[in-house]
């Protein structure tokens, strides 16, 4: 059994995704970020860090999105959500998973959040993280016009989730995700699924729904 704790439009969109893909019984747990109930006795004893996602697994309470997806996605191979161990795709799957943990979601946080990495030069911090989102953009959308239509290929998967939640970030940018034409076409293949549409009923997100 599995407990998802979430904030709606947040990285546990990842979790709550592959959740849904997955088919397996979980429960929720809102976070209200903007009542800071993060940074809570309660929830920190859950999380030290004070973020979501935390996914409780037989009890245990584990974090990182990224992780918490790749974990889920072994735990249940039925769903065909990653590339089994030893196969052809299993590094592409590796790498890209790394790629948008290590490199993209960071330029995020970067965007929206430029005060908390240098005060006094905020407006520099975030001219660069857009630009570094942009240039991460141009990759993906040339790997998808070679490799596509997916992220590894033909097949759907985690990846394609974790790449559908960041495009969703993107919605309000002046360049969003959708401005390269691929990365659109990858959009409009994914958007329909019927764990997007559930999503964003459960988390009660209208806006790039």
């Amino acid at each position: 059994m599995y407990t998802l704790y979430y904030a709606p439009g947040s990285a546990s969109m990842l979790v709550h995704l592959t959740l849904l893909e997955i088919g397996t019984p979980h429960t929720l747990e809102r976070v209200d970020l903007d009542a800071g109930q993060q940074r809570g006795a309660a929830y920190l004893a859950l999380n030290p860090n004070g973020v979501v996602p935390t996914l409780v697994i037989d009890g245990m309470p584990h974090g990182e999105a990224a992780a918490l997806a790749m974990l889920l996605a072994e735990r249940h191979p039925d769903a065909a959500l990653v590339p089994a161990a030893g196969s052809a795709r299993r590094a592409d799957y590796l790498q890209w998973m790394l790629y948008f943990a290590n490199s993209l979601q960071p330029l995020f946080r970067q965007w929206f959040y430029p005060a908390d990495h240098l005060p006094e030069g905020a407006d520099t911090i975030k001219q660069a993280a857009g630009a570094g989102i942009e240039r991460c953009w141009s990759h993906l959308d040339a790997h998808l016009a070679a490799h596509g239509p997916y992220m590894l290929g033909d097949n759907f998967g985690v990846v394609d989730l974790y790449a559908l939640m960041l495009m969703r970030w993107s919605r309000n940018m002046p360049r969003p995700a959708t401005a390269w034409p691929q990365l659109a076409a990858l959009a409009t293949r994914l958007k329909p699924r019927p764990s997007w549409k559930k999503l964003c009923d459960i988390e009660g997100l209208v806006e790039w729904a």
